[in-house]
């Protein structure tokens, strides 16, 4: 089955999510953040993640930027940064405004080219991805922005993937569906989406049931993929 619409994961797959502490780290004022804003960064993201799975299985859902003011404040205290106010506000100022990685306007116009559709499909709530898109300037190249507050329960409930064929009518063999997260493409590849992992770290494949059909180092071979 050919396919006919790509659909990306938005946080660590379009959007550079370390991009927020490594500006902050560069700022004068945040100077304590120039030797770890790596760590904190991925502590951040760690915690992130995992409240979305902890609260999607708990069933206390709540929108993606609480979760993400949640990790972050864990973050900032396990590496004893929590007294600073104005840090945790900058650091949550550039999360607003993230940037795309640099392959991915290219990428997303080569889709439009060939005749595909493009949407996100993110855990992000809407107005955090109207500000991402916004920021990195893809908006002209997507067909729609999915969020998860839809549908009130974060990925990778199928509920969430579900939201793919009632936008686009398309059946889950017709989507390549990106994500830089292991978990998210396998799950999605358990749906039945052609899976596209973008691994840009060289981790370990996930040991879950399902496996992504692609594994990539970045987002320039996407279009290349779904025209095969």
């Amino acid at each position: 089955m050919p396919i006919t619409t790509c659909i990306f994961d938005a946080y660590g797959t379009l959007f550079d999510v370390a991009a927020a502490a490594q500006q902050a780290a560069n700022d004068p004022r945040f100077a304590v953040l120039r030797e770890n804003w790596a760590d904190l960064a991925a502590q951040w993201r760690l915690k992130q993640l995992q409240y979305s799975w902890l609260r999607a299985v708990a069933g206390a859902h709540t929108d993606f930027w609480a979760v993400t003011c949640d990790g972050l404040d864990w973050a900032l205290e396990a590496a004893g940064m929590d007294d600073d106010a104005a840090l945790r506000q900058r650091l949550l100022d550039l999360y607003r405004e993230l940037g795309a990685y640099p392959e991915v306007p290219a990428m997303l116009a080569a889709l439009k080219a060939a005749g595909m559709r493009t949407a996100i499909l993110s855990n992000g709530s809407p107005g955090m991805l109207a500000g991402a898109v916004r920021s990195a300037g893809i908006g002209d190249l997507l067909d729609d922005v999915l969020s998860v507050e839809s549908v009130g329960v974060f990925k990778p409930d199928r509920r969430v993937y579900d939201l793919v064929g009632a936008r686009f009518g398309c059946d889950a063999g017709e989507v390549l569906f990106v994500s830089s997260n292991g978990w998210d493409a396998a799950a999605a590849a358990g749906y039945g989406f052609v899976a596209a992992w973008v691994n840009r770290a060289g981790e370990p494949m996930e040991r879950l049931p399902w496996t992504p059909a692609h594994v990539l180092g970045d987002l320039t071979g996407i279009a290349a993929l779904a025209e095969d």
